[in-house]
């Protein structure tokens, strides 16, 4: 994988609860966003925006299972500040709204379906 990509994913996975921008980014390793944009594509095989829901998600599934953190607390720690686009993304993800989930991880009646990891 090229490095700049590998740096790129270094960084947002080290700052998720932090707005990243591709601008941002793409100044890390001297390239113009929509150049970022395309490599990052051709290496990873999916959108830096898809990317960077995926991991969140992944993240807000984490801290839904492992912590007692509200659902608000967990957005925020995801870098998300609209709770009705955490939710639906989080449902669309894992099939469940983020307090749905949670309940049922804890109670042991997860189904399968459920324990996937977020759609690419």
């Amino acid at each position: 994988m090229d490095h700049r990509v590998e740096k790129v994913i270094e960084v947002v996975l080290s700052n998720l609860q932090q707005k990243v921008s591709i601008e941002e980014l793409s100044l890390t390793v001297n390239l113009s966003p929509s150049r970022l944009r395309w490599l990052f594509k051709v290496e990873t095989g999916i959108s830096f925006a898809r990317y960077l829901r995926m991991m969140r998600m992944r993240e807000a599934k984490h801290l839904l299972e492992t912590t007692f953190l509200s659902v608000k607390e967990i957005m925020l720690k995801v870098g998300m500040g609209d709770e009705s686009h955490f939710v639906r993304n989080f449902e669309k993800a894992f099939g469940l709204a983020p307090a749905k989930y949670r309940d049922r991880f804890l109670r042991g009646k997860l189904k399968d379906a459920a324990r996937q990891e977020p759609d690419q």
